[in-house]
């Protein structure tokens, strides 16, 4: 049986960017200058690319390192077309 990568070290970088989009929120009420919300919307933006390539790593260690040791040539052939489907969608 095959079971997923675990994420939940991403659970309080996650946390804090949901606390910084809410000051984002907060910065537009209170009609901020434009650019310091602009500022605060790239640090989101970091963020969530950490979080991206937290998960990539995680997803490349486990999920096709057990593809790679699988002795199914199918299940191989899959989790390669998949990385590169997704690799793809970040370019």
């Amino acid at each position: 049986m095959t079971t997923h990568a675990e994420h939940k070290g991403q659970l309080s970088r996650l946390r804090r960017i949901h606390g910084q989009l809410a000051g984002i929120i907060k910065m537009i009420e209170d009609e901020r200058y434009c650019v310091d919300i602009l500022t605060q919307t790239r640090a989101v933006r970091a963020a969530i690319k950490k979080v991206e390539q937290g998960i990539l790593e995680t997803h490349i260690d486990h999920c096709l390192g057990a593809a790679a040791a699988s002795d199914e040539a199918h299940e191989r052939q899959r989790k390669l077309q998949e990385i590169s489907e997704v690799m793809r969608s970040f370019v």
